[in-house]
């Protein structure tokens, strides 16, 4: 399953502009707050395709009957880009145990490599996972990341969810993600450019929000 957020007009199509414009990404802390933004509105996407239970609640003057969440999910990002998509994700589902996987690609190489430096989760074993990284683009990366954290157990499901996707991306994943998944993406974008970006893409999310690494 892929869904894909601005297939429907909503107030996400407002941040996702800002995101894309070269002028608004000048303003760091805008970039920022419109992706953590976007991560509220796919948390809450998400949360409808999770498992519900019926509660009774106590209020002041009766009682209400509501269907709640029966297991809160497991967050995992991909640092450093992912950290504030990652939030938005974090202030709805605000009782959820979180993850971390440090990640980056080798650049100048012919074929792209993904090296993982990093890996924190809890156990993963029978969970509800949201792997959240913004750039769905050659893909790699997700599986890598899968690939390493599977040690910690295997999830019943796993939520890919990004801003943004490649076609090449979505193809890679849909090949070598063997465990039960789905995609979550606000935009589905042409192509990878010669160098693996995403095109049109918004550029490298990690420095907009951060500044450029050395």
């Amino acid at each position: 399953m892929v869904f894909v957020l601005t297939k429907h007009n909503s107030i996400a199509n407002q941040f996702l502009a800002e995101l894309r414009d070269k002028i608004i990404q000048q303003d760091r802390m805008r970039f920022r707050r419109n992706t953590e933004r976007l991560g509220e509105i796919m948390a809450y996407e998400i949360s409808k395709a999770l498992a519900y239970q019926e509660r009774d609640i106590v209020t002041p003057l009766g009682s209400s009957s509501i269907h709640t969440i029966l297991h809160q999910p497991i967050l995992l990002t991909i640092m450093r880009a992912g950290l504030s998509y990652f939030q938005g994700f974090a202030n709805f589902f605000d009782r959820a145990d979180c993850g971390f996987i440090g990640a980056y690609r080798e650049e100048n190489t012919e074929n792209i490599t993904i090296k993982l430096s990093y890996l924190a989760t809890p156990s993963l074993a029978g969970k509800t996972v949201i792997l959240i990284d913004p750039m769905l683009a050659t893909g790699r990366s997700i599986i890598d990341s899968v690939n390493a954290m599977v040690k910690n157990g295997t999830p019943a499901h796993i939520h890919v969810a990004s801003l943004v996707a490649a076609p090449e991306g979505l193809q890679y994943l849909s090949k070598n993600l063997s465990l039960p998944h789905s995609v979550w993406t606000c935009s589905i974008d042409e192509k990878l450019d010669e160098n693996f970006y995403i095109v049109p893409g918004l550029g490298d999310a990690g420095d907009l929000s951060y500044g450029a690494k050395i």
